[in-house]
C-alpha cells in the first residue's frame, strides 16, 4: 500500500472511530508517563478511573514523588501487575532529583527511568512532545499487519518499526497516534489482530491461581502494616506460591526484610 494512500485511511478511520480518554485531553507529558504505565497489558475502561485518581491526588511529578510508595500501590490496586506503580514512584523520584521536574524529552534519557522501555518511552514523547517517533502497541501493531503483512506469517518489531517509522505523520504525529490506536482496537473488536502473527507476541496467563495474584496479595497486606513471613503467609496464603512470590518481589527491590520483618522498599 502506498503510504499517501494508507495514511488518508488511517485518518478517515481514525475520525470516524476516534475515542475520547482523559489523557487525550492533555499534553502534560508527566500525565502522559502515567497513562502509560498504566495502559500497559491493561484495558482502557480499567485505567480511567485509575488514572483520573492518580492526577488528582498527584498532579505534578513532585506531589508523587513525595508520597509514600505504600499509598501509590494502594491507589494502583485492581490494574495489576503492581511493578509498574514502583517503577511510576522510582520514575518520579529520578525526574525530581536528576532532570529538576522536567520529564526528559529525548528517547535516551527517557528509557534510563525505572520501567520505561523504548516502546514506552516512544509513545510518551509522541503524545507528551508530539514527536514524530514511531513505536509498537497491540493495536498500533493489528494495523500494519493488515495492511502491509496480510500475507506474512512472522513479524518482529524491528520489521514493524520501519515501516512504522516510514509511514508516521510528521505534522501531527499526537493525533496520528491517536488515529491508529482507535482503527487497531476497531480491527481487533472485529476479530483481526493476528498476534499470532508476532515474534513477541505471548498470551498472557489467567491471574486467578498465579504467583502473579499472590505478589498482588503480599503487596496489598504490606500497604496496610509490616508483617513477619510467618504472620505473612498465615494472612495471604498458605501454599507453595507464597515463597516463590516472596522472593521475586525482595528481588525485585519491592519488598525488603529488616530484622525479620518485611515492609515495602521505601
Amino acid at each position: 500500500m502506498e503510504t499517501t494512500e494508507f495514511q488518508e485511511l488511517v485518518w478517515r478511520k481514525g475520525r470516524e472511530l476516534y475515542r475520547d480518554m482523559p489523557w487525550r485531553q492533555t499534553d502534560d507529558p508527566y500525565k502522559i508517563m502515567i497513562s502509560e504505565l498504566m495502559l500497559q497489558q491493561t484495558q482502557v475502561e480499567r485505567v480511567i478511573p485509575k488514572f483520573n485518581e492518580c492526577i488528582t491526588l498527584y498532579p505534578d511529578v513532585y506531589s508523587l514523588a513525595s508520597a509514600p510508595l505504600a499509598d501509590v500501590l494502594t491507589l494502583w490496586n485492581g490494574l495489576g501487575y503492581n511493578r509498574r506503580a514502583k517503577f511510576l514512584h522510582d520514575s518520579a523520584v529520578k525526574i525530581v532529583t536528576d532532570f529538576d521536574g522536567h520529564v526528559p524529552s529525548s528517547l535516551e534519557t527517557l528509557v534510563s527511568l525505572p520501567g520505561i522501555g523504548p516502546n514506552t518511552a516512544a509513545a510518551i514523547l509522541a503524545y507528551g512532545f508530539n514527536q514524530p517517533v514511531g513505536f509498537i502497541e497491540t493495536n498500533i501493531r493489528t494495523v500494519y499487519f493488515k495492511h502491509y503483512f496480510e500475507d506474512s506469517h512472522t513479524v518482529t518489531d524491528a520489521q514493524l518499526r520501519e515501516v512504522v517509522g516510514q509511514t508516521v505523520d510528521h505534522e501531527h504525529p499526537r493525533q496520528w497516534f491517536w488515529a491508529l490506536m482507535d482503527y487497531g482496537a476497531y480491527l481487533k473488536k472485529q476479530g483481526s489482530a493476528q498476534n499470532d502473527k508476532s515474534a513477541h507476541y505471548k498470551k498472557q496467563p489467567p491471574l486467578q491461581g498465579s504467583v502473579r495474584e499472590v505478589r498482588g496479595q503480599i503487596l496489598r497486606a504490606l500497604t496496610k502494616a509490616d508483617m513477619t513471613t510467618k504472620d505473612l503467609r498465615d494472612d495471604v496464603v498458605a501454599d507453595d506460591r507464597f515463597d516463590g512470590a516472596l522472593e521475586a518481589l525482595i528481588q525485585e527491590n519491592m519488598v525488603t526484610m529488616t530484622h525479620d520483618v518485611l515492609h515495602l522498599t521505601k
